[in-house]
């Protein structure tokens, strides 16, 4: 038993059964022992690998949509250039070098992360060593200074703690994390269906419920329709209603018990799109998308970008790139898209009467 899950136990047994939402945030983001404030997720030898660490395109063709996106807003100085989540700071360094093509651009950042780990913070901090902008960390968005911002969030709302609702005779019973007759963690049903749940449903059926990632999504967009800019979402997930469970644990590039050793594994859930756009409509933003992944980065011209770096490739560089391409946008020209090029999607919260690269043709 580590530490956490120690822990987590004492409480459950002082307190009772906790929801999932609050065990996810404990797994996550407790402050000694949760998974982001203890580890490196990202890598080949840590969990997972996000699209930057693929391939440096998909920063470089980001970094242009940050140049489009203040070119569209009339230039703003400053104007804050936002990454929540930065991960190893892979994604920010490369938008940052693509943007030396727009060196006005680069003078008028004020660069501001949002960041709980420390050891990823250290990561950050060495990738952006070279970096011609200064830039200033934060705990959470609401420390972010007030003014005009092009926000990037790529695998940050999937990182963000859900509840669960479950179908019983009696209505819908939110899903709690509690102790079985051995002392372990299991999942369970609290003893009272949920009065604000009245949806019709089969017995046995799950809404999964991204409450956390709608309110922060209502607070960005406020300040996006009242102060400027634009919010850029990547992210896996889906963008028609839906039910179900996808909470999902990762450890080592495989599946895990997600109530097994908390803290030792990634906690995720695919991104509600649609619950996402209703948010930010409700705070008085426009929203463009959602748009595969692949068909954004082929709007923005990844096979292009690839075609043109292939003229300097030889051998193993000329297959990466191509390996890269087909991962993150697929084949193009009508060939198939990877898993990743259609379960991720891209979506754009802006302020009134901007219509973002890639999403011109987009339905809202």
């Amino acid at each position: 038993m580590n530490p956490l899950e120690n822990l987590i136990r004492e409480m459950i047994a002082e307190n009772g059964p906790m929801s999932l939402e609050t065990y996810m945030t404990l797994a996550l983001a407790h402050p000694v022992h949760g998974y982001y404030a203890s580890k490196m997720p990202l890598g080949e030898s840590g969990d997972f690998i996000t699209a930057p660490e693929i391939s440096q395109m998909f920063g470089e063709l980001i970094g242009l949509w940050c140049v489009a996106v203040w070119r569209a807003i009339d230039e703003p100085r400053p104007v804050l250039l936002v990454e929540l989540g930065p991960g190893r700071g892979s994604l920010i360094a490369d938008i940052l070098r693509a943007a030396r093509v727009a060196p006005d651009f680069l003078g008028a950042i004020d660069l501001n992360l949002v960041e709980i780990s420390e050891v990823l913070q250290r990561w950050q901090r060495g990738a952006l060593k070279d970096s011609p902008v200064a830039a200033r960390w934060h705990g959470t968005a609401e420390e972010l200074p007030s003014g005009p911002a092009i926000i990037v969030a790529n695998e940050f709302f999937d990182c963000l703690p859900v509840r669960h609702f479950v179908r019983s005779k009696d209505g819908w019973h939110e899903r709690l994390v509690g102790l079985d007759g051995e002392e372990r963690l299991c999942f369970g049903l609290a003893p009272d269906a949920e009065p604000s749940l009245a949806a019709p449903g089969e017995p046995g059926q799950v809404i999964e419920a991204g409450h956390a990632g709608g309110q922060l999504m209502a607070r960005l967009a406020a300040r996006i329709a009242a102060q400027g800019g634009a919010l850029l979402v990547i992210d896996y997930g889906y963008d028609t209603p839906a039910r179900g469970e996808t909470l999902q644990a990762v450890k080592r590039h495989r599946f895990a018990d997600p109530l097994r050793d908390p803290g030792e594994a990634d906690l995720t859930a695919h991104v509600d799109f649609c619950g996402l756009a209703r948010a930010a409509r409700a705070a008085g933003a426009e929203v463009h998308g959602p748009v595969p992944q692949g068909e954004w980065l082929a709007r923005l011209g990844i096979h292009e970008r690839a075609a043109k770096l292939q003229c300097y490739a030889v051998g193993r560089q000329r297959a990466a790139i191509d390996a890269a391409v087909l991962r993150l946008a697929g084949g193009g020209h009508g060939s198939g898209a990877t898993d990743m090029a259609r379960l991720f999607k891209a979506l754009a919260v802006t302020q009134p009467g901007l219509c973002p690269p890639g999403f011109e043709t987009a339905s809202p």
